[in-house]
């Protein structure tokens, strides 16, 4: 039977919009049956032991510090490096070794940051790095645990302690490295580290926020 140029023109819109359809259903079948990465695991108890290396892209140490009692400041550092033996059957064994350069100081305005790396504060230039080195890990609940350190910054080495929590740990679904993952809070005098500029306008004490990203070392 002929039909009218008309009825071509249907049938041919309705045979595409069938097919796309098909094809739509036939994605959204495949995305639904398509295994999601597995969500890291939250149990300490389950992290496997072994050496991990700081993931520098997603480990970063904020501060905080108190302006003129008015309001907080915040600022970064970046490009962290360092070591982490982890053993989950012998936690209080943990060591860590990190160090980061102090002029990755960032604090989204270019003149502050510029004042905060010299002589007058960080002095970046005579003291390019700060580093942090444990020497005693007390677990204090699950998942949770105090780590006594040495920090040194700004050429002046002082005790801080670290309040630790777990974060997860599992493979990387971007890059497939099994990964470990804490959040850690500790305080700090700045001028007990010879950075008192502008105490007490500017506060003394400063927050420090730190969250870590471990990947074990691929000879593992």
């Amino acid at each position: 039977m002929l039909l009218p140029a008309a009825g071509y023109e249907a049938l041919e819109m309705t045979l595409r919009l069938s097919f796309a359809a098909t094809g739509m259903a036939l994605l959204l079948a495949g995305a639904a049956n398509a295994q999601a990465p597995a969500a890291p695991n939250k149990n300490p108890a389950a992290v496997e032991a072994g050496t991990f290396q700081v993931e520098p892209i997603h480990t970063r140490v904020l501060f905080k510090v108190s302006h003129l009692g008015f309001s907080y400041w915040y600022g970064d550092f970046a490009g962290v490096s360092g070591t982490l033996v982890l053993d989950p059957k012998h936690p209080a064994a943990a060591k860590l070794d990190v160090s980061l350069p102090v002029a990755s100081v960032s604090s989204v305005n270019s003149k502050l940051d510029d004042e905060l790396k010299g002589a007058d504060w960080l002095d970046t230039a005579q003291f390019p790095t700060a580093t942090f080195v444990s020497r005693k890990v007390t677990p204090s609940s699950t998942g949770h645990a105090d780590v006594l350190g040495d920090l040194t910054l700004h050429g002046v080495t002082k005790p801080l302690v670290l309040h630790v929590t777990f974060n997860g740990s599992g493979i990387n679904p971007m890059d497939k490295a099994y990964t470990t993952g804490f959040e850690a809070h500790g305080t700090i005098k700045r001028s007990a580290f010879g950075v008192s500029k502008y105490v007490p306008l500017v506060g003394d004490d400063v927050e420090l926020i730190i969250s870590g990203a471990f990947e074990r070392a691929p000879s593992q």
